[in-house]
């Protein structure tokens, strides 16, 4: 999202503000800029970075608009998707506090591949592609950085297709589970995402017809309970032990 998509967008989103919170008092400790920035000698990148805030349920990237810069969460949770055949939408991966959002465009790419929106209310911080490429070629430490994150990145997305090719649907929808459980836990016996039955079955790569499905097989044999677009996970060993086989804990 280019700076114009952003003016146009400032009473959707929210102000676009300079950063009223410092990175060196920023919670997110595994946010690359916190790591791989020293802030005594790249002081002006941080106070180049912009505030954005995000209503729930608000598109804050747009599917094939110029890439301009990168969004990190502050705070919040966040859908990553991308447009499939005949329009349906695949939803690559969910995002939470510290995590990067559009990198995958930031490099050749001219254009967003994805498209993103906020599941809560989501404070982002926004870093111009300039200013984060300039300190590419000044800071070694931070390249390094971005080297290995790019490569985990490789790696997880290399073997998350290979696990996906080999499941059955219903070991599709356990692995949805137990990812949403591991990347965002659980709040009073429910994951701490609520999510509608199609987004299960965009992140799964089947239908909502499907999920429906399997849920009502989990529930029926103890394995999960729900209540409306909560779902609690009641014996996640078995879960597990479903698809151990694949590496389930590999996407995280």
């Amino acid at each position: 999202m280019n700076p114009q998509v952003l003016n146009n967008h400032k009473t959707k989103l929210g102000p676009r503000t300079r950063s009223g919170i410092a990175c060196d008092g920023c919670a997110n400790q595994n946010c690359i800029i916190k790591k791989g920035v020293s802030l005594v000698s790249d002081i002006d990148l941080i106070n180049q970075k912009n505030d954005i805030r995000c209503k729930k349920g608000q598109q804050f990237i747009i599917e094939g608009a110029p890439v301009n810069g990168l969004f990190f969460i502050l705070k919040g949770k966040v859908k990553v998707f991308r447009t499939g055949i005949n329009g349906r939408e695949q939803i690559v991966r969910f995002a939470k506090d510290g995590e990067i959002i559009g990198h995958r465009g930031f490099g050749t790419e001219e254009y967003y591949s994805i498209g993103a929106i906020a599941l809560e209310d989501t404070v982002l911080c926004y870093f111009s592609k300039d200013v984060l490429q300039e300190k590419l070629r000044k800071n070694p430490e931070f390249t390094y950085n971005m080297m290995l994150f790019y490569a985990n990145e490789l790696n997880r997305s290399e073997s998350k297709v290979k696990s996906i090719s080999q499941m059955t649907v219903r070991e599709r929808v356990v692995d949805t589970l137990l990812y949403i459980n591991r990347k965002f836990g659980e709040l009073k016996g429910f994951l701490d995402l609520s999510l509608s039955r199609k987004e299960y079955a965009d992140y799964a790569g089947t239908t909502e017809e499907q999920v429906i499905r399997v849920f009502s097989a989990l529930k029926k044999e103890n394995l999960i309970l729900a209540r409306g677009k909560k779902i609690g996970i009641t014996n996640i060993d078995l879960l597990k032990k479903e698809i151990s086989e694949h590496n389930f804990y590999l996407d995280s």
